[in-house]
């Protein structure tokens, strides 16, 4: 009964996976219209389903090593849904097992897409707020230009708000 337990358990991660997705999404719009208590929403909302990831994660390497047991195998946390594939004979199992698997993995490759326009986008903000900043309190001083050490300068010298080394 493992396996039924572990298509159960997949099927649940690619739910997850797809409510992150519908998430990313909303944050993309919302990153668009600069909307942050929304994006604050929806960062809360995608930490409490990233720890309900983490635990079905955990119940997969269980259901996994419960799997393995059952058809006389060593209990191992590092054996993949592919390794699986090898050792399942039942033709009808292995492809439910497959098609869950490239499900889930499309469902994860979309995710990570979206993920990344969507860290590109707050890059942006953070370039064109920074931007912002240098024209109304002028950029930080350039050490370029000479300076005699011995004169104070007329007022702060500003430090940039922002890393932009990294």
């Amino acid at each position: 009964m493992s396996f039924q337990a572990l298509l159960e358990i997949m099927s649940a991660l690619n739910e997850i996976h797809n409510t992150l997705l519908e998430l990313a999404e909303q944050k993309k719009h919302v990153l668009i219209h600069n909307q942050v208590e929304q994006l604050t929403q929806i960062v809360t909302k995608e930490n409490k389903l990233l720890k309900q990831i983490g635990e079905l994660d955990q119940q997969r390497v269980e259901v996994i090593g419960q799997f393995l047991m059952e058809k006389g195998y060593k209990p191992n946390p590092r054996v993949t849904v592919g390794d699986l594939t090898k050792i399942i004979f039942n033709a009808d199992e292995k492809k439910q097992l497959t098609d869950t698997q490239k499900q889930l993995m499309g469902t994860i490759r979309k995710l990570r897409e979206l993920n990344q326009f969507n860290q590109e986008l707050i890059q942006q903000s953070l370039n064109y707020i920074n931007y912002s900043l240098d024209i109304i309190v002028g950029p930080p001083e350039d050490d370029v230009i000479y300076h005699n050490p011995q004169q104070q300068g007329y007022g702060m010298k500003r430090q940039g708000l922002f890393d932009t080394k990294g």
